[in-house]
């Protein structure tokens, strides 16, 4: 995969693909001018054709020359678009498939913040019309603008043989027309931009649907997506509307302008004839030239205005997918050497506004294979500190280290290979489970993944499948239990044989026999690592060797779960408030949500009170 250059015109983006086919392009404009050489050659053997003819039965050589140079150059027109047509077919698919890898491959360096603020099915569907677009601009310009082009060139030198007045007059009256769609197309952009920019926003707006269809149904909301859709679709027709009337007014311009000159060229050629000045085989020359000519022109202006309307859909696209990544590897990253796990969050702050601080101060220094909790209210800071650990955002102020390396100097891909994260939001491959585990590493053997599998307690389930290994989970894993996803996903983090492990709550959304499955499986995953789980009731946190208590962006307690029980302060509390509800888990959102400020109530009771 090649590199991307960031920020780039559409048209330089499009130069440096042709430039790597350059051999191959060449070959292809040589064939089609070529082609258009014999075409406009064959046109102009007619002269000779006519004027032999003329002169009677002793011309008949002359006839017979005329005649062989007139399917000589036919034969080579028909040969030479042939040729072309096979090296374009052998080039073009490779190229367009090489933008859209690479394409591709630069949409997944962007950062967390790019994909959370676009529609990702229209950032999809940009690769596809970036792919299907230059196809359709590249066919445009080699079928339908050069070789016109050409042709008009070629029609004003046989013109001009003829009669040089004629040819200046076409000459101007060709500049005139093609200036004037020139214009005419540069003013249309904003219109042709307008419906691609609108375009993609419906493709993303059905892809959003299509992905929360389950809500839809829910909510019973179908018909005002409908209605939300058939808004959308009917912004987008409109502007697909003002660009085609535009198109087609700018058709009618031209086919007029055909129209008054070759009525106009014709005449002036009977009339030079009837006095005299040219022969019949030139008034041949002149009204075949002069009509190949206009027509040549109107399929030029009817091309460069199709060319145009395709180019601004495929140069919005490529000027979207090549922003410049926002949080790139820096020039001399090093690759993360892992010495055990250890973790130092050194003064640690971030923000997206100035105004509103998420995280304040951060000091923390974990060993290597410690256990660590962290809990708090939403809003706290626990995710970002999780998002800072993984280099998904840059601290705002201080340093994150691990084993003793900064992460904003190491390289992402490395750093990332070095933690393994167990989400409580599972989100699978539309692949199959064999391919799920192993996304963990790719390289892993059949052997391995089915070990993890064991290891995660999925074996079970999954020889319940009909393909065993090879089900399909469907898209985002629909097909499986929550408490399944939440075990491949532990599969998949046990075969990453990361050194850090990262859980966020994986048990909070189980029912009580698949969280002991996954409670099992995650104290396999856990041995022998560094843990940092967040953890919204206490039961996954309870034998830890540390718990770390957040809240509005700083760390207010930290220390094990035994010392911070026996304290009075905010941990104390909520275990009290756990332990107060007969045994069952309390949800620790629902604990900050009524805890008041200043309630003596919460306020821990003497130890001979509840032991």
């Amino acid at each position: 995969m090649h590199r991307i250059a960031s920020n780039r015109h559409p048209v330089v983006f499009v130069a440096r693909y042709l430039w790597r086919h350059r051999v191959a392009n060449a070959f292809i404009i040589v064939a089609i001018l070529g082609a258009v050489a014999a075409s406009v050659g064959a046109r102009y053997s007619m002269k000779f054709l006519v004027d032999a003819m003329a002169g009677g039965p002793a011309q008949l050589a002359g006839v017979w020359l005329s005649l062989v140079i007139f399917t000589t150059c036919v034969g080579a027109d028909n040969v030479l678009w042939r040729v072309a047509g096979w090296i374009s077919a052998r080039v073009f698919p490779e190229g367009i498939g090489q933008i859209r890898l690479d394409l591709f491959g630069h949409l997944l360096g962007h950062s967390t913040r790019f994909f959370n603020e676009r529609f990702s099915g229209a950032l999809a569907g940009r690769i596809s019309t970036v792919g299907n677009g230059l196809f359709i601009v590249g066919n445009m310009f080699i079928w339908n603008v050069l070789p016109p082009a050409a042709a008009t060139i070629g029609g004003l030198i046989g013109v001009a043989t003829v009669q040089w007045q004629m040819a200046t007059v076409l000459t101007a009256a060709a500049a005139i027309v093609a200036a004037g769609i020139a214009y005419a197309a540069l003013r249309g952009r904003p219109l042709h931009h307008a419906f691609a920019v609108r375009a993609t926003e419906v493709t993303g707006e059905v892809v959003d649907v299509i992905t929360n269809h389950g809500i839809v149904r829910a909510f019973a909301n179908a018909p005002r997506e409908q209605l939300r859709m058939q808004e959308a679709i009917a912004g987008e027709a409109g502007a697909q509307r003002r660009a085609l009337i535009y198109v087609e007014r700018l058709r009618l311009a031209h086919a007029i302008t055909v129209w008054i000159l070759t009525g106009a060229m014709l005449a002036w050629s009977v009339k030079l004839w009837a006095a005299g000045q040219i022969t019949t085989g030139d008034v041949v020359v002149c009204g075949t030239f002069t009509l190949a000519l206009l027509q040549a022109s109107r399929d030029l202006a009817v091309a460069l205005v199709d060319m145009m309307h395709q180019w601004s859909r495929v140069a919005e696209a490529v000027t979207t997918l090549t922003t410049p990544h926002d949080l790139p590897d820096r020039g001399d990253a090093e690759s993360f050497a892992c010495r055990g796990g250890q973790i130092v969050f050194d003064n640690v702050s971030f923000c997206h506004d100035p105004n509103q601080p998420i995280l304040e101060g951060v000091n923390l220094r974990i060993p290597a294979g410690q256990r660590v909790g962290i809990v708090g209210p939403s809003g706290a800071g626990k995710s970002t500190l999780i998002a800072l650990l993984q280099h998904l955002y840059p601290p705002t102020r201080g340093r994150i280290l691990i084993d003793g390396q900064d992460t904003g100097d190491l390289r992402q891909d490395s750093l990332r290979r070095a933690l393994a994260i167990v989400p409580q939001d599972i989100s699978l491959f539309h692949r199959s489970i064999l391919e799920n585990i192993r996304y963990g590493r790719p390289e892993a053997s059949d052997a391995e993944v089915v070990a993890a599998a064991h290891a995660a307690n999925c074996a079970g389930f999954i020889a319940r499948m009909p393909e065993g290994y090879e089900t399909l989970v469907g898209e985002r894993g629909v097909r499986l239990s929550v408490g399944q996803k939440q075990r491949v996903a532990i599969a998949r983090a046990i075969l990453a044989d990361a050194p850090i492990i990262v859980l966020d709550e994986a048990t909070s959304a189980l029912d009580t026999e698949s969280e002991v499955a996954v409670q099992q499986a995650l104290s396999r995953l856990m041995q022998g690592r560094t843990i940092l789980a967040i953890a919204h009731r206490l039961s996954t946190i309870a034998d830890f060797d540390r718990v770390i208590v957040i809240e509005d962006g700083r760390v207010v307690e930290d220390g094990a779960p035994d010392t911070l029980r026996g304290g009075n302060g905010v941990f104390a509390r909520l275990w009290l408030a756990q332990t107060d509800a007969e045994g069952r888990d309390v949800v620790i959102e629902q604990f900050w949500s009524r805890r008041p400020s200043d309630d003596v109530a919460w306020k821990r009771p003497a130890r001979s009170a509840r032991g």
